[in-house]
């Protein structure tokens, strides 16, 4: 059986933190780019239904219609979802973010504490 010091498991612990922070910056560029392109492809697919030339297609080219119905409304849900997906996302992100540095500055406080008090040199 293996045995940590205490200084081993705040090791871990600070590298699983950092990264955790890490991930955190590529999902911040997931939702991000959720709340750009979901907008946008909820409103193209909305301004191709609502063209007249949509409703010509419908009319003339019945199974190509019914599909491209189908397809944009597909959009319209799914980008809809992307886009509340994102905005949780982003909301839960910045909440960590001021949690994260509320833990750098306390444990940055705690560290001089320490040192200060036990005459330990930081080199």
């Amino acid at each position: 059986m293996t045995e940590y010091s205490s200084t081993d498991i705040l090791g871990t612990i600070d590298y699983i933190i950092e990264k955790i922070q890490n991930l955190r910056k590529i999902m911040l560029g997931v939702s991000i780019s959720a709340l750009v392109l979901a907008p946008f492809a909820i409103g193209l697919s909305i301004y191709l239904m609502m063209h007249p030339v949509f409703f010509d297609m419908l009319e003339k080219k019945d199974e190509f219609g019914v599909f491209l119905s189908i397809l944009l409304a597909g959009i319209i849900v799914i980008s809809g979802v992307w886009l509340f997906t994102g905005i949780r996302q982003y909301v839960s992100l910045s909440a960590w973010d001021k949690r994260y540095s509320s833990y750098i500055h306390k444990k940055e406080e705690l560290d001089s504490s320490i040192s200060k008090e036990y005459n330990l040199d930081e080199n």
